[in-house]
């Protein structure tokens, strides 16, 4: 006979630490979605470098949760645990929204991270203490229900913190222009700060409200000291009193029931072994994937889309993908044998290896656009002609010793073997053209000078009535922020004003000095070449195109342009990005909520919270994997480095597979699915190990609140 219990009053202090999570949420996900581009262009941070502070800062996210854990349930309790990282967490936002403004002239760099140490230390700290600080407002069994409606509230700030910020902070990054720059990082880390202090404000608000409890004591620090004792006992009497299991010698300590309860649990964690590679892959959508977006064209009906709001895909396919899984997809698998949880997150992790292979296939058209650079023992030769006539050049550079180098046009040599030993060579240079042979302009000689591993570029020029040779340092290189890169080379007859202005938005105007021929990065779009006022020509300047503009006055006030494209656009668009993003998440759909269910239902009930840590610390691990081969640079193409990821994830689900088909499904803990009806209990659902105060319904709630925040919080 079911039990009728007293109505209870919802809790109020659910409203603050709702307010709390979507606060707390909102600026973890903001500060992540800019932070790679940020260490790169503004901190002048190499991408492999870049990706590996990313993902440091990632695993030690996932690493802390172990430790905030301890601190909670064995000295300080969940809400002082939650208070004291939040202070350490505010700071590490206010640190690096402080070092982001260039006016204050800060040490940006070891602020940034500084702040990412204490932004770890403190998210990572709080991680699993809110939601089960919330769990503890409840009293049990009278509002399991309710219950069970937090975690899907609690779920859903989650989410909306994730959602708004991902696409909220780019624009903020990118759209606002502040201190004179073209973008405005110190806005985008400032709002996600602002809202932390706001986090911190709200939580302490509803003190008064709170149900609070004592530490009991830590079961992640029991199971570890039943182990050690296991071991130290097993070498003292292993040969005069000989057991079953190695576990088997800790029972006279700790009883038959923890150690029966470890022994399930280091079941589970066997098969914990390849999930990291799985996590390896995820996470690089923030690095490797925001990387590839910077050198794609993102215009879609007039907007362009920032590289880091691609991002935003995943929470919304997520949202969108759990009730079509549910229904359908799921259903369907089932018909073609694919029933188990295991069976369910190997396909996940195969979805991520394809994932990486479509990333692969994007990122060898994307090396069609790059820039084509001097290996360490070559050099890069580029001549620009500013002169209405052609001129053929003599030299004594091996196996370029004639060349032609047209009417304001130019000449390429991207590959000219260079000894160490010897990098000067001479030329001639001639024309016959009337032109030229007219202005005393016929001839001129000179020097190249030839670096390894640097191009260098020369300018033909009138000056003084005579041709002249101006010699500057060159780089084909794409912009950091996927700018356009334009360098003006101005022939002209007197001093000018030239400038560049934007046909659609006035206020873009830049001026070219002449005789400087450093290159200008510029906000992309169709613009006006202006002499004075006199508009002379129009050119459009792509997204991550290097363009080199020849302005030569061949008459008084006449004037000729011609653009020279060093480096092509990002001419890839970026929507090519999105099948990527829909089978890994996909994937994370299939392995992230599945797996963690399963350990969560097949973990014994004394070993809930030991399985979500340790679910957590696979996550850190698989972080530092991607630091390990970013660093270690096992291949220098990054198609290859995708290829060899897809690759290394096919083989762990290979590994994984043959562990999962030798594991042995736990009746005793089996999920909700497996209920089956008793005989003995007159018709009554039997579950085990349900206890009074843990209803179905909360279980079941626990269950999916664990999986969407291992999922949604990584």
């Amino acid at each position: 006979m079911a039990q009728d219990y007293k109505p209870v009053r919802y809790p109020r202090s659910i409203f603050f630490i709702i307010s709390n999570e979507f606060s707390e949420r909102f600026n973890y996900y903001g500060m992540r979605t800019v932070l790679a581009l940020y260490l790169t262009q503004k901190l002048a941070y190499s991408n492999d470098t870049a990706t590996v502070i990313y993902h440091v800062f990632t695993s030690l996210a996932y690493f802390f949760p172990l430790m905030g854990a301890i601190l909670a349930d064995s000295w300080l309790g969940k809400f002082k645990t939650i208070f004291y990282l939040s202070i350490v967490y505010c700071a590490g936002s206010t640190l690096i929204a402080l070092g982001a403004i260039p006016p204050l002239n800060l040490p940006a760099t070891w602020m940034t991270v500084l702040g990412l140490l204490f932004i770890a230390v403190g998210s990572g700290g709080i991680k699993p203490c809110v939601s089960a600080f919330g769990g503890d407002q409840f009293k049990l069994p009278e509002q399991a229900a309710q219950l069970a409606k937090f975690f899907s509230l609690f779920y859903f700030s989650i989410n909306a913190g994730s959602l708004i910020s991902t696409t909220l902070t780019p624009i903020l990054r990118e759209d606002v222009h502040c201190f004179g720059e073209n973008n405005c990082f110190s806005l985008a880390f400032g709002v996600p700060a602002v809202l932390m202090i706001l986090a911190i404000v709200i939580f302490v608000c509803g003190r008064a409200r709170y149900t609070i409890n004592k530490p009991s004591g830590n079961m992640i620090v029991l199971v570890f000291k039943c182990i050690g004792n296991a071991l130290s006992v097993r070498s003292k009497e292993r040969g005069t009193n000989p057991r079953q299991h190695w576990l088997d010698y800790a029972e006279s300590r700790y009883g038959k029931g923890i150690v029966a309860d470890i022994k399930s649990l280091l079941k589970i964690l066997i098969l914990y072994i390849p999930l990291p590679v799985f996590w390896a892959l995820f996470d690089q959508q923030g690095s490797r994937w925001t990387f590839q977006a910077t050198r794609m064209d993102g215009e879609v009906a007039g907007y362009t889309i920032k590289p880091d709001q691609m991002q935003v895909i995943n929470p919304l396919l997520i949202l969108a993908f759990i009730p079509v899984f549910e229904s359908v997809i799921y259903p369907l698998l089932s018909k073609i044998g694919i029933r188990r949880p295991l069976q369910k997150l190997s396909l996940g992790g195969l979805l991520a290896g394809a994932a990486f292979v479509l990333s692969g296939f994007v990122e060898i058209a994307l090396d069609r656009t790059n820039a084509v650079l001097p290996a360490a023992h070559e050099s890069q030769l580029r001549i620009f002609n500013g002169l209405p006539c052609d001129y053929r050049f003599h030299t004594d550079i091996p196996n370029l010793t004639g060349f032609n180098v047209p009417s304001r046009g130019a000449f390429e040599a991207l590959h000219i073997d260079v000894p160490a030993t010897n990098t000067t060579f001479q030329f001639r240079a001639e024309t016959s053209e009337i032109g030229c042979v007219r202005e005393n302009m016929t001839e001129f000689s000179g020097t190249f000078y030839l670096q390894p591993g640097n191009a260098v570029s020369y300018f033909i020029s009138r000056k003084g009535g005579r041709s002249n040779l101006v010699e500057y340092a060159d780089t084909a290189e794409k912009d950091r922020n996927g700018l356009p890169l334009m360098r003006l080379l101005a022939n002209v007859r007197t001093t000018k004003h030239i400038s560049l202005r934007h046909n659609r938005d006035a206020t873009v105007v830049y001026n070219v000095p002449l005789n400087q021929y450093d290159q200008l990065a510029v906000t992309e779009g169709e613009y006006g070449v202006y002499v004075g006022e006199r508009e002379i020509a129009t050119v459009k300047l792509s997204p991550g195109g290097v363009y080199t503009l020849i302005l030569d006055e061949f008459l008084e006030n006449e004037f000729n342009l011609q653009t020279h494209i060093i480096t092509p656009s990002n001419s890839v668009h970026m929507l090519w990005l999105v099948p990527q993003y829909v089978v890994i998440t996909a994937g994370e759909v299939m392995f992230s909520i599945t797996g963690l269910e399963f350990s969560y239902s097949q973990a014994p009930e004394s070993m809930k919270s030991v399985i979500q840590a340790f679910w957590l610390l696979t996550v850190a691990i698989g972080n530092m994997l991607v630091v390990f081969i970013a660093e270690a640079k096992f291949v220098q193409s990054q198609s290859l480095e995708f290829f060899l990821f897809a690759a290394l994830m096919f083989l762990d689900m290979g590994l994984f597979m043959v562990l999962a088909m030798r594991y042995r499904y736990s009746d005793s803990a089996a999920s909700p699915d497996s209920i089956e009806v008793d005989s003995s209990s007159n018709g009554k659902k039997q579950h085990d190990p349900l206890t009074i105060s843990e209803s179905l319904s909360e279980r079941s709630a626990k269950s999916t609140t664990y999986a969407n925040e291992a999922f949604r919080e990584d």
